[in-house]
């Protein structure tokens, strides 16, 4: 992983002044910073085939659905119009589909699931019933997309008891789609229910829950 070192506190500097940039409302910066950042998770993520052990289904689906990832980014950079907004949206609903097959394929179903799907399922109502006064036309798309994304975050939790992750790795991965789930959260809240300033710190929650997903490709055959 050592090359890695150098890219986890890189992608620290770019979120940080991403993230001042979006509160600031410096577009240009966003421009730049934005794509960079994604970049760098995929290069961590393409890191793994240099490792001696890698699971090609995990690494590959990881980069399909960072790449998905990638085109939603650059797509929610202009987000204040409608068609590009829904575009952004329907990539990152096809990653997340990615992300839960790839997830569902490689974990196992176990007791896990009863608690998650539960804590889940009330989440995911209760994030729609906060939105949904001002959703629109766009609330079918956005009831699909909280689906979607819970079964996600519910696939990414079985690989706790799955037998190809180590601990640590499925940790991360459990952990990387919570952080995950809460950035779409804060962001739909601000977009949808109360229009919050501070909005892009969101953008901390995704890049860590990335992040760790796209580490866990590295840790194969490791004790983590």
């Amino acid at each position: 992983m050592t090359p890695m070192v150098y890219l986890i506190p890189a992608l620290a500097v770019t979120v940080f002044f991403l993230v001042r940039a979006g509160i600031l409302e410096k577009q240009r910066q966003i421009y730049v910073l934005k794509p960079l950042s994604t970049l760098i998770v995929i290069a961590v993520a393409s890191l793994s085939f240099l490792q001696p052990e890698w699971n090609l289904t995990y690494t590959v689906g990881v980069l399909l659905g960072l790449a998905l990832s990638f085109g939603g980014d650059v797509a929610l950079m202009f987000e204040e119009h409608r068609r590009a907004f829904t575009v952004g949206l329907g990539l990152f609903l096809l990653a997340h589909v990615v992300y839960a097959v790839v997830f569902g394929t490689l974990g196992r179903v176990s007791w896990w699931d009863v608690p998650s799907t539960a804590v889940l399922l009330a989440a995911g109502v209760g994030v729609y019933r906060l939105l949904k006064a001002n959703l629109g036309a766009m609330r079918l798309p956005v009831i699909a997309y909280i689906v979607v994304i819970s079964i996600m975050v519910s696939r990414a939790i079985s690989t706790l008891s799955g037998p190809v992750f180590g601990a640590g790795q499925a940790v991360m991965i459990a952990l990387g789609a919570v952080l995950f789930y809460v950035s779409d959260v804060i962001l739909a809240a601000s977009r949808f229910w109360k229009p919050w300033r501070y909005r892009r710190i969101s953008l901390a929650f995704y890049y860590g829950g990335q992040l760790l997903i796209a580490l866990a490709a590295s840790l194969f055959g490791s004790a983590a």
